[in-house]
Formats: structure tokens, C-alpha cells, sequence
């Protein structure tokens, strides 16, 4: 039994929308956590901090040493929901590329993890982020490729164009 779906995505590439859309069809309750979370959870000094996170005008994310511990306890806590019983989907973006992956594959562990590459058109994504207005102009264009460097996914799709409902039912077709 699936107990951990983990989407990895650009900046706008649509994984809020398919977390929404899995948590609707998927049959049991999901909590989905991500990357956001984490930053939204975090004092706003580390929000403008070299030790912490930085979102540079040109869209890079710089994150620093006190925000990669905050990260690596977030990650062990949130395998340690899903062991606990919690099904969790985990809205990330790997800027880390492999790296990032592994981190979280060390701490998920013996879970059953469904591994699924969000992609989408670095320009459709852009589009996205200047309509949402809550992001950095360039953050979508610089991490759409990026983030699926060295990458194994189970799954991939494309939100290019395709809505977030049918990508979500894709997902969960593949959910045991």
C-alpha cells in the first residue's frame, strides 16, 4: 500500500493543484505538506537570511545552513506521519537536484513511495507565476528543467496541457 506520493515540480508547474485534485479522488485522507509549509512555518528573518532562505530578483532560491537543518527535521518529521499511519503527499521542489531526492529517500526509508515528476513548459510556467503574483518572476523558467536533473521517478506528467484532475487520477491509478 502506497503510503507516501512525493511530486516534484518546478515553481508553478501545477503540484498544488494535483495534491488539491488527489486528496478529492483519492479513496482514503491524504495530508499533503510541502516545501511551502516549511518556509511558511519558518520566522520571516530566515525568509531574507544568508543562513536561511533567499529568493533573488532574478528567481534563484538560495538556501542556507540553518534552513537546510530546519529542512532535514521537517523531512523526519514528516516520514514520521506516514509511519505513524498519516498517508502524506509532499508538494516539493528539488532544487538539489539527486541530492534532494536522496535526503528524502533516507528518511522515507521502508515506505511504500510513489515518486512522481511534475513537469511543465518553462514558459507556460512563467505564465502561471505572473498570474499568481505570490513569486518571484523567474523562478519558474530557472527550476522547471532543473529539478528533474538525475531524477528516478515510478511516474511522470505534464501539465503543460493537461488540467491537474486528469494528471491526479493518472497518480492515483498508480496508488496500490
Amino acid at each position: 500500500m502506497t503510503e507516501v506520493i512525493v511530486l516534484n515540480g518546478g515553481s508553478s508547474s501545477g503540484k498544488s493543484g494535483i495534491a488539491r485534485c488527489l486528496q478529492a479522488v483519492l479513496p482514503d485522507p491524504w495530508l499533503t505538506l510541502g516545501t511551502d509549509t516549511l518556509v511558511e512555518a519558518m520566522p520571516a528573518s530566515m525568509r531574507a537570511s544568508d543562513a536561511g532562505i533567499e529568493f533573488a530578483p532574478d528567481g534563484q532560491v538560495i538556501v542556507g545552513p540553518e534552513f537546510r537543518t530546519l529542512e532535514a527535521a521537517w523531512i523526519e518529521g514528516v516520514a514520521a506521519m506516514a509511519r505513524a499511519g498519516a498517508r502524506v503527499i509532499v508538494d516539493e521542489v528539488f532544487l538539489g537536484g539527486v541530492d534532494s531526492q536522496k535526503r528524502w529517500q533516507k528518511a522515507l526509508g521502508e515506505l511504500r513511495v510513489l515518486w512522481v515528476g511534475v513537469r511543465c513548459d518553462s514558459a507556460v510556467a512563467a505564465g502561471r507565476e505572473v498570474a499568481r503574483g505570490d513569486r518571484v518572476i523567474g523562478m519558474a523558467a530557472s527550476q522547471a528543467d532543473v529539478v528533474h536533473r538525475g531524477m528516478v521517478y515510478d511516474l511522470e506528467v505534464d501539465t503543460t496541457h493537461a488540467e491537474s484532475m486528469e494528471c491526479a487520477r493518472t497518480i492515483a491509478a498508480h496508488v496500490s
